[in-house]
Parts: structure tokens; sequence; C-alpha cells
């Protein structure tokens, strides 16, 4: 007698149920929680920093779990051997509900620290040195971020000492530092210096010695492509060796698999929305639904990008090439529209299942562009050891439509150099979460 799907579920979670008092009860589930606790300890999970990511978090939780119970199970298995019975499928049970229990959990935690932090509760008084771009960066950042719970005292600038910038007074001079920490009771420091030596950097961090004082650094090109270097030698001499900048081999294969996957789901799916958009542009004005406009992908080789139509057509008739601007007279009415919440993009699902570009890596530049921008920002073209991007790490920290180039290039090539599985997935969930109302969409 065949059973259905739901009929052999109802059968396990009866057996759960049956078997629930048991299980607590033993010793075994008393080691699966040890377990538990020693592995999140080792994944310093009992460490509550803030501003981390919670998707970040959420991994974390994922795989310590998933450690754990494997743990529990071997320890059990060493020590009673064949003295236990009881079924299988209580340890798939356990595992579930331990990472939606413990995730479940951490998310709420960290809605109510952040509320408190929001209203005051637990300030960390902040420091910032150096009161140059980066500086005014980062302290915008936390501006924009009360739920970490920084109270932003000042700035220590050699150049703007006893000056006010953004309402911020300048403190003092970076020779000041140790003496400043001390006076307004400094919990944290961030040094933005990205020009600094490691020579001066290491002598900033030595005015700290005598204060129970965090430091942070903001990093320059370099640091951040240097983020694993490795040393090595050749025939005695030593070398360091930095990850390789293109993805190879199996990873490779692996992100185009993706890339060819969820861009058909996507497609296939979506059509119908897809078609209507389409509809809809050729309706508002005249002019073609979807075009392509020539960008720069893997190698510098150029590619046509497929976009629905979001300007007025020939917009650059008269005056060639331009930037995109916020609120960029050439839009239509329904184009201003599209841009706000990304749809213009959703085309691009066709470059992704033909090869041209993947679902994460650095947004591609029209030749005209990356024409300017290699003679002018360090290390630009190396964004191009990779395939061109439908969303990338820079988009999801904010740096979109007019923003600096420096600053994007500098989060794409710590992508390059920090590739992962888990990285790609990340970048998409928190796409799906932010960009369709990104404030830089233009």
């Amino acid at each position: 007698m065949a059973y259905s799907r739901w009929e052999i579920a109802i059968c396990h979670l009866q057996s759960a149920i049956r078997y629930l008092p048991f299980s607590f009860s033993h010793a075994q589930t008393s080691r699966k929680f040890i377990s538990v606790a020693g592995v999140f300890f080792f994944y310093k999970l009992y460490h509550f920093g803030r501003g981390l990511s919670r998707l970040d978090e959420l991994y974390k939780i994922f795989t310590a779990v998933s450690i754990s119970v494997i743990v529990g199970i071997a320890f059990t298995a060493f020590v009673y051997r064949n003295d236990i019975d009881y079924p299988r499928v209580m340890i798939a049970y356990f595992w579930i509900a331990a990472i939606l229990l413990l995730g479940a959990g951490r998310l709420g935690h960290h809605i109510l620290r952040a509320r408190l932090y929001a209203r005051g509760w637990s300030e960390s008084r902040l420091l910032i040195v150096g009161a140059g771009e980066a500086g005014n960066q980062i302290l915008e950042r936390i501006r924009g971020a009360a739920s970490l719970g920084f109270k932003t005292i000042g700035f220590l600038d050699d150049k703007l000492a006893g000056e006010t910038v953004q309402g911020l007074p300048v403190l003092g001079k970076v020779e000041q530092l140790g003496t400043v920490v001390q006076e307004f009771a400094i919990d944290e420091v961030i040094i933005a210096l990205p020009e600094a030596t490691h020579q001066e950097l290491l002598a900033i961090i030595s005015l700290c010695e005598y204060g129970q004082v965090s430091i942070k650094i903001f990093p320059d090109v370099f640091q951040i492509m240097a983020s694993e270097v490795n040393i090595g030698e050749l025939s005695g001499l030593p070398l360091l060796t930095m990850r390789d900048v293109a993805l190879r081999g199996w990873r490779l294969s692996l992100k185009r698999i993706m890339d060819l996957i969820v861009s058909a789901i996507v497609l296939i799916v979506l059509s119908p929305f897809l078609i209507a958009v389409a509809v809809w542009v050729k309706l508002d004005s005249s002019g073609p639904a979807i075009f392509a406009q020539t960008r720069m992908g893997l190698d510098a080789n150029p590619f046509p990008i497929f976009k629905f139509r979001s300007m007025i057509a020939d917009a650059e008739m008269d005056t060639g090439p331009v930037w995109a601007t916020k609120d960029d007279p050439r839009r239509t009415r329904l184009g201003s529209f599209l841009r706000r919440h990304s749809i213009d993009e959703f085309p691009q699902f066709i470059n992704v299942f033909l090869g041209h570009m993947s679902l994460v890596g650095p947004r591609p530049e029209r030749p005209i562009f990356v024409e300017q921008f290699r003679r002018t920002i360090p290390r630009y073209m190396e964004r191009h050891h990779l395939k061109a991007g439908l969303t990338s790490w820079a988009i999801v920290n904010g740096l979109r439509g007019d923003t600096s180039i420096h600053e994007r290039t500098k989060y794409d090539l710590w992508y390059i150099e920090n590739w992962s599985v888990w990285l790609d997935l990340k970048i998409i969930l928190l796409t799906a979460l932010k960009v369709i109302r990104d404030p830089n969409a233009v």
C-alpha cells in the first residue's frame, strides 16, 4: 500500500511527539545542547558587536548548528554505541528546530538592541581620526544608522584642528589622540587616513596604548586587495602570495551554473510581467521598449546590455555620451518609476542567461567612461577580471548611480578578492531587500 507525502509527514510528526519526552529527558539531548554551546563559543556567536550583518550571523548559526549536530551524533555513537534506540528523523527535527529557533531569537535580539541603541542606551563614544573625505563618509554612515548606538564626539586632524566639520568639532591634532581619548572617555576610534603609511598607522595606534579603546582602520585600496596574504618562498626568497583575482576551475563553473539556473527561473516566472512592462513602455512614449547599449565586461570586452527604455528616444543625439544624474530631464514619465524601482534593469537577466554577465559582479560601464576612469583611478581595470554583474557589493552598500567611482572601485576589488558562494547569495538577498527602493537610483 502506497502512502502519500502528507501521510508520511504526519507519521513522522506523530513519531516525534511520541518520542519527545524521551528525547528531552535523555542525556543525549543535553549533549547536543552542550555541543551547540561549545561550537557557538568557538564561532564567537556570543560576542555581540555593533554593526554586524544579520545575514552573516544567520549563516554562522546555520553552520554552527550543523557542525554541533554532527559532533553530538559522533559523541553519542562513541559513548553509547548501540545502547540507544530512537527515530533517526529526530536528528533532522532537532537540526531544523535549532536553526529556526536560534535564528528567530537572534533576529529578535538584534531588533531589541537596535531600538535601545537608537534611544541612547549603552552609547559607544566614537572619535574619528581624519576629517577628510574618508572621515566625512564614515560620519555620514554612522548618522544614517542610529541603531548602531554610536555617538560621534568629534574629529582629530592636523590641518583642521580647532575648526568644525559637519557640525562636529575637530578636537585637536592626531598627536593628541591619547589625551583626547582619556579626556572625552572615548570607547572606539576609527582611523580614517587611507593614505597613511604603515609606520604612521602604528605610531597613531601606539598613542592609545594606555586607554581601554577599540581601534578600527579605514583601509586603502591595497589593504583591501591584500585582505588574504600568504607568506611563501621561492628557493629561499620570501614572497607574499595574494589570492588569484579571477575565478578559476570549479568555482567559475559553479558561479556559471548559479547564473543559468536563477536567470532561467526569473525569465520564465516573470515573463508575463516583463511583457506587460514592455507594452507599457511602448505605449508611454515613442521608441523601442528595450534598447541595447554597449558596455565593457569580462577582460574589457564589449557586449550589448539590455534595459527597458526609461529615457526619450535618441536621448544623447545632441549631447553625446553623458552620465545619468538624479532627476535627469531626459527621463520619460514611466522611466522615472522604472529607474526608481530598478525595473529597467530586469532585461539584464537575458544577458546573464546568455553569459554576457553574472548575477553578481562589478557593474559594467560604457567604453568612453572606462577610458576616462582607467587613467585616474588606481587598479580600475582589475574590475574586469570578472564578468560584469546585475548587482554588486558596491550597490548593496549604497554606491549606485551618481556616486563616487573611487569608492565603488574599492568595493568591487574587495568582492573580487573575497568571492564565495555565500557572499553572492548574501548580495542577492540584500539587493532584493534594499535596491528596490534605492535612494541613489537614477
